[in-house]
């Protein structure tokens, strides 16, 4: 089974609630339309209630099962704003600019979340990467587990032709441009989260570089090592080479000849690039010469799921990112009953699962 259609059927196992704000855009309503026949998500819609039902009706759209929320009459906007205001004043915000901002239905969506209204908040088919990124940095934050909010792919690789088959973790292909080593292994360890969550297996991560257990001698190659040696220091039980190059990460038989002592074997399902050129190299030749399907960019590292389209994306993919929404939403519930279980000093038997 291929990992997207796994992922779709957990998600309808355990649906969440998910919010859109771009309810003027007919891929997102119809979308939302599918999410809601197919079981996988409570869909909340946020904008100008009217343009959004006349969309709906231009498209032959069916939003019954859709909870509209508009945020110009909306109970809850007096409270948004408050709670803008608390998390933004000391940036200058006033009480009336954040009034205003929460009549943004994008701030309003994030701000549902943060509050615990939805799981997930899913955007980006209209409003920039940059607006997406920003609004949930601000308003949804960090993860307190992670210093740095990081993107991922990921890439479904499951036609005939494909000799490496199944689900894989790219990061960081959108949004960290040149990582140091601390940043580097921060996105390694949020990567690897994501494929215990999305991929459902244990991850096998490889930091790649154009060197394999120090080959080739350069600053680049030692920030990569480096790098796998404070994830390593921080997770003792993950199973990660670095650095290693592509061939090595994903061919047993590559591996066991150039690393013998691996712990991932030429198994890797998590692969974390150097920096931002190589990974967005790296997945546009896996989507575009390789023949993979790319999911994303996705965010990893806050404190909630909120997740970027492309502004060029189709349907299929809004629905596939609701579906990853939901799960990523279960595995952020989890992490929270986790640390709230250490820091009553309960032993932490609550297990991630997917």
């Amino acid at each position: 089974m291929k990992a997207i259609h796994r992922i779709v059927d957990e998600a309808r196992a355990r649906p969440g609630r998910v919010v859109l704000s771009e309810g003027d855009d007919p891929r997102i309503l119809r979308a939302a339309e599918r999410a809601v026949c197919a079981g996988i998500a409570h869909i909340v819609v946020v904008g100008d209630r009217a343009a959004i039902r006349k969309c709906a009706e231009a498209e032959g759209i069916d939003l019954e099962g859709a909870e509209l929320v508009d945020p110009t009459d909306s109970a809850l906007a007096a409270g948004f704003a408050d709670e803008l205001h608390a998390l933004r004043r000391n940036k200058g915000m006033s009480l009336e600019e954040a009034r205003r901002a929460v009549l943004d239905p994008l701030c309003f969506a994030n701000l549902m979340l943060r509050l615990g209204h939805v799981d997930g908040s899913v955007a980006g088919a209209v409003r920039t990467s940059a607006d997406v990124v920003r609004t949930a940095i601000q308003v949804v934050g960090p993860d307190p587990s992670f210093k740095l909010v990081s993107s991922f792919f990921l890439m479904m690789l499951c036609e005939s032709f494909h000799s490496l088959k199944g689900g894989l973790i790219f990061s960081d292909c959108g949004l960290v441009i040149d990582p140091d080593a601390e940043a580097l292994s921060e996105i390694a360890m949020a990567a690897a989260d994501s494929a215990r969550s999305l991929l459902m297996e244990e991850p096998r991560v490889a930091m790649l570089s154009f060197s394999t257990g120090g080959s080739a001698k350069h600053a680049a190659v030692d920030k990569v090592a480096d790098a796998a040696r404070r994830v390593r220091a921080q997770r003792p039980d993950l199973a990660i080479d670095g650095d290693v190059q592509l061939d090595a990460a994903i061919v047993a038989e590559i591996a066991s000849r150039k690393i013998p002592d691996s712990q991932v074997g030429g198994r890797a399902n998590v692969l974390v690039f150097p920096n931002l050129e190589a990974g967005n190299i790296g997945y546009k030749l896996a989507e575009r010469v390789g023949g993979a399907v790319a999911i994303g960019p996705l965010l990893q590292g806050l404190a909630k799921p909120a997740n970027d389209l492309s502004r060029g994306c189709s349907v299929d993919d809004v629905f596939h990112v609701i579906a990853v929404t939901v799960m990523q939403g279960h595995a952020a519930a989890q992490r929270r009953r986790i640390a709230e279980l250490a820091l009553s000093g309960a032993p932490a038997v609550v297990r991630e699962t997917a």
